[in-house]
């Protein structure tokens, strides 16, 4: 039976469903990285116009504690509080203001915490504090009130300038699940460097326009609770993902202007990076397919960094190009900022209106495109090399080794990459090729011979594997050996064999 199709749904009146108090779980599961999370929550520091944020690791000897990050910003009096503890709580933002949906402070710490406790004071009002305790979030949205007296305490304790003076606010993560569990051996040590390594780099290039004034710092230091011992005490550094010393093009960078659909207007800022270019504002932003594209501002503040959105498929000959877009303030349907701020989904409208794209003189941004291209492949000219194409390396590489590769050779493109992995093999044996399954077998009987009697990981040997993946790779452009590779597989086979087992020996000696 056909019926007349109605463009409308009707209705029948409504009902007011409130949130089930487990709604707090799926809030916490948004996937949040841990440097991501703590972004999040500087973010509001920024927002309350703090000067000085420091991000403070708690230990008591091996084992850490808590996270606290500490501002110096106007503070909240008790009403305030309230509205940032609640869920999608409503408040006035600032036309500038990073925030925006209400959620960041709950999601971004309960994504990492098993509890989140804010204590704050203004020039006006008293300390006061509140805590989200997840078991019982879940269980009624129970917000505690914390006691007045420990709040003036957590306050207390980074004030006369460190870096709290008269007004601010403590945001205390307790139950971190990043944490290591048992930090002896040196742990705890490590998980510092590698964790604390990773937040300095997110921070410094997701907030470099923040940091690059001289009116606001952020500090990451480690102290121990119980000694006062203070650890590690530095400032973040700025990374501008465009602080090249010299532009790939004297022609660059060029800014290029469009329409959206809402004729509102949108400006690309079109840079090419200088080639071969080792500096941290360069190499540090991702691999070499993760760092070409474009790069999101929002409010000053970075929220894409690298990504075509659909325009096109990252190559090697682009990875020079790198393109600022600021976002407008309404968004309308072209964008859409994920809640973490750490991506930017873009309409297809908006990939139309890139294309067509022009500068004032003409220039297209499909010119720019071919013009970054250009430039890469004649640095490679310059620099006399023209290396055939290679199947990239993929799972069990190092990821700076990974990068590298794909740096310094073209990858064959839509290609499945090499893993490699540790197996049980024949003694005889160093190394088996799956041409199917694209990888490269060692033998796990070799494993801590080659690692000295250290721990193994997914990523570990670094040296070894890269020296085979060197030897290897071409092995995986066919779909057999001729006999000529055949013999080489022999002799490296034999070769590394007794390698290993003279590692073997070694260590039966030092034993």
């Amino acid at each position: 039976m056909i019926h007349d199709w109605q463009f409308d749904v009707p209705t029948a009146g409504s009902k007011r469903l409130p949130p089930d108090a487990r709604y707090m779980e799926a809030l916490s599961s948004q996937g949040y990285a841990f440097e991501v999370a703590v972004a999040d929550l500087v973010d509001n520091s920024i927002d309350a116009g703090a000067k000085d944020v420091v991000i403070h690791f708690l230990r008591d000897g091996d084992q850490l504690v808590s996270l606290l990050v500490v501002d110096d910003g106007r503070g909240m009096g008790e009403e305030q509080l309230d509205i940032a503890m609640t869920v999608g709580g409503r408040r006035d933002y600032a036309p500038n203001a990073l925030g925006m949906f209400g959620t960041g402070l709950k999601s971004a710490s309960l994504s990492h915490a098993s509890a989140v406790t804010v204590v704050s004071t203004t020039k006006r009002t008293r300390t006061a504090g509140r805590r989200w305790v997840m078991e019982r979030a879940v269980s009624g949205f129970e917000c505690d009130i914390v006691d007045p007296n420990y709040a003036q305490t957590l306050i207390d304790r980074y004030d006369n300038g460190r870096p709290i003076l008269w007004e601010g606010t403590v945001v205390r993560w307790d139950g971190v699940k990043d944490f290591p569990k048992h930090g002896g051996g040196g742990q705890t040590d490590r998980y510092l460097h590698r964790t604390i390594n990773k937040l300095g780099l997110h921070l410094g290039l997701y907030l470099h326009r923040f940091l690059k004034r001289d009116d606001f710092n952020i500090t990451i230091a480690v102290e121990d609770v119980r000694t006062g011992t203070i650890y590690m005490n530095f400032g973040v550094e700025p990374l501008d993902p465009f602080g090249y010393p010299v532009s790939g093009s004297p022609a660059y960078p060029r800014r290029f202007t469009t329409s959206l659909p809402s004729d509102a207007e949108v400006t690309l800022v079109a840079h090419v990076w200088t080639p071969k270019s080792n500096v941290d504002e360069y190499k540090a932003v991702g691999s070499v397919m993760d760092r070409q594209g474009f790069y999101f501002y929002r409010h000053d503040r970075l929220v894409q960094a690298g990504g075509w959105n659909n325009l096109r498929q990252p190559e090697q000959h682009l990875s020079l190009a790198r393109v600022v877009v600021e976002l407008p303030d309404h968004f309308g349907d072209v964008f859409r900022l994920t809640v973490k701020k750490a991506g930017v989904d873009a309409s297809p409208e908006f990939t139309s209106a890139v294309e067509s794209a022009v500068d004032p003189t003409g220039h297209t941004f499909l010119d720019y495109l071919n013009d970054a291209d250009t430039v890469y492949r004649e640095a490679r000219k310059r620099s006399g090399t023209s290396r055939r194409p290679a199947i990239p390396p993929g799972r069990g590489f190092h990821p700076a080794v990974r990068e590298t590769i794909e740096e310094e050779l073209p990858a064959i493109p839509l290609e499945d990459p090499i893993s490699v992995r540790w197996q049980k093999l024949d003694n005889e044996v160093f190394f088996e090729l799956d041409r199917k399954d694209r990888t490269m077998v060692l033998n796990q009987h070799y494993r801590a011979a080659i690692l000295g009697g250290r721990r193994g990981g997914l990523n570990d040997a670094p040296v070894l594997k890269s020296l085979m993946y060197i030897l290897l790779h071409q092995a995986f452009e066919k779909e057999y050996s001729g006999s000529r590779e055949k013999d080489n597989l022999l002799l490296w086979q034999s070769v590394l064999v007794s390698a290993a087992r003279a590692e073997l020996d070694r260590m039966v000696d030092d034993d």
